[in-house]
């Protein structure tokens, strides 16, 4: 069994500055979708809004928390986080960065500011199990959409 830890080791192809951003992402932290099972709940607070996102599957997801682009729950695809330019880290919902995602409406991506926290709550079948859930409460909108499905 290897005993040692896997550290990130630098890609000679790639400047300080892009190796340096995907070692701090590793060190700040946040989420690989792929990890989430279907119906997870996760809370994310960037700069300047809160949004909830509940995992589909395959990058889907429903987003809320942007009174233009998502006032209610609207099915999106998670692209994942940027440094603020063009370079993706795939699937990942990661704090210090923006998240970006394709919305059905809009041609190009919509990417938020800065993420300063991620928090994964209840999955929306645990959240079913439980009599009170604050997800729920806190919002309401998810209720109608998850019970249906």
């Amino acid at each position: 069994m290897d005993a040692e830890p896997h550290c990130f080791l630098p890609h000679a192809n790639l400047s300080d500055e892009v190796n340096h951003n995907i070692v701090q992402s590793e060190i700040d932290g946040g989420v690989l979708l792929s990890d989430l099972p279907p119906e997870s709940i996760l809370q994310i607070q960037t700069q300047h809004r809160w949004y909830t996102v509940v995992t589909c599957g395959q990058g889907q997801a429903l987003i809320s928390g942007h009174p233009e682009f998502c006032p209610e729950p609207v099915l999106v695809r998670i692209e994942g986080s940027t440094w603020g330019g063009s370079m993706l880290k795939l699937r990942f919902i990661g704090r210090g960065m923006h998240l970006e995602f394709r919305h059905p409406e809009y041609r190009t991506p919509i990417v938020t500011s800065r993420i300063q926290e991620v928090r994964e709550c209840a999955s929306a079948a645990r959240a079913q199990d439980s009599r009170r859930n604050p997800e729920e409460e806190a919002h309401p909108q998810f209720k109608s959409r998850l019970l249906e499905n």
